[in-house]
């Protein structure tokens, strides 16, 4: 078979990029570690460790994603958040 003959077959794969949604948290001068990682635990499902990381996070670089998902998924929870005097955003 030469290359002549040689029929190139191009291939288009569809991706679906689904737009994955970011519940921010920022630091403030109100609430707690120990406040901010509960809630953390409760809202987002953290383990101690990881809500104890993005405390951290949060309070030397001013602001932590702490959930990424689907808006469905995440504004309940940053909703529980905001209730509990944290403040976040979905972004």
């Amino acid at each position: 078979m030469s290359v002549q003959e040689e029929v190139l077959e191009e291939v288009l794969t569809e991706t679906k990029e689904e737009k994955q949604n970011e519940i921010v948290v920022f630091n403030d001068d109100v609430n707690t570690f120990d406040h901010v990682i509960e809630m953390l635990m409760d809202a987002c499902e953290h383990d101690m460790l990881q809500a104890e990381q993005c405390t951290l996070l949060i309070h030397y670089k001013g602001k932590c994603g702490v959930k990424t998902g689907d808006f469905e998924d995440l504004q309940p929870r940053c909703t529980k958040l905001l209730e509990a005097g944290i403040s976040a955003e979905i972004q």
